[in-house]
């Protein structure tokens, strides 16, 4: 049997896992809050509060300019990446809802990053194909509707530059990853952990951050 070594993540373990994280500034925490008033059991599709200074120590960590975002939801992760851009990084952020990512706009501007924030509304499948070609993206955060991983990872691999990351939320999917009849989103978490997990263009791991969190490096 494996064993875990992962201890039971309790409220009082997890409130002192935030404590010991950077703590949100004023503008991610009222946009979080916000969005758990305003939206009820929609607020569950926000990335987890711990995820926000993960994702900015990533971006600085790859040094990253040029940012994708497939799902922006209400904006807090989008907010998070492009405060650690440089100022003149630019982030591309991919979403079908104007009324959900207008909660964004607000803390975007409100935060002094709206410039580097490039919202596109449409399907994602098409804002990523009619992207460049060229291998320039250095990183990608992966959180918008699950059966369509695989298709978002196959159009954001060939655009990454050795070295760049993508991240992808959701990828435990409430444990249900283990379910052998899953259908749906849980499905498309699945064929996408095995896609990742058979490509040798990237060095992947997946680590049981929040729902899960997969960490890709496209190879040299």
């Amino acid at each position: 049997m494996y064993e875990t070594k992962n201890p039971p993540l309790t409220p009082e373990l997890y409130a002192y896992v935030l404590q010991h994280n950077p703590p949100l500034d004023p503008v991610q925490r009222e946009l979080v809050e916000v969005t758990h008033k305003q939206l009820g059991d929609d607020a569950g599709m926000q990335s987890a509060e711990e995820q926000g200074p993960l994702l900015a120590f990533l971006v600085r960590l790859v040094g990253a300019r040029r940012v994708i975002e497939v799902g922006t939801f209400t904006g807090f992760s989008a907010l998070s990446m492009a405060q650690a851009l440089p100022a003149d990084g630019t982030l591309i952020a991919c979403d079908i809802s104007e009324e959900w990512t207008a909660y964004g706009r607000q803390a975007w501007a409100k935060a002094g990053v709206a410039d580097r924030i490039d919202l596109r509304i449409g399907p994602a499948l098409d804002t990523l194909r009619a992207l460049p070609a060229d291998p320039v993206i250095d990183f990608a955060y992966l959180d918008a509707d699950k059966e369509n991983y695989v298709n978002y990872w196959e159009e954001l691999v060939p655009r990454m530059r050795p070295g760049g990351v993508i991240a992808a939320d959701n990828t435990l999917f409430h444990g249900r990853v283990l379910d052998p009849r899953a259908t749906g989103s849980t499905a498309g978490i699945q064929a996408f952990n095995e896609r990742v997990h058979a490509d040798d263009r990237v060095e992947a791991v997946l680590l049981t951050v929040a729902d899960g969190l997969t960490l890709a490096r496209r190879r040299p």
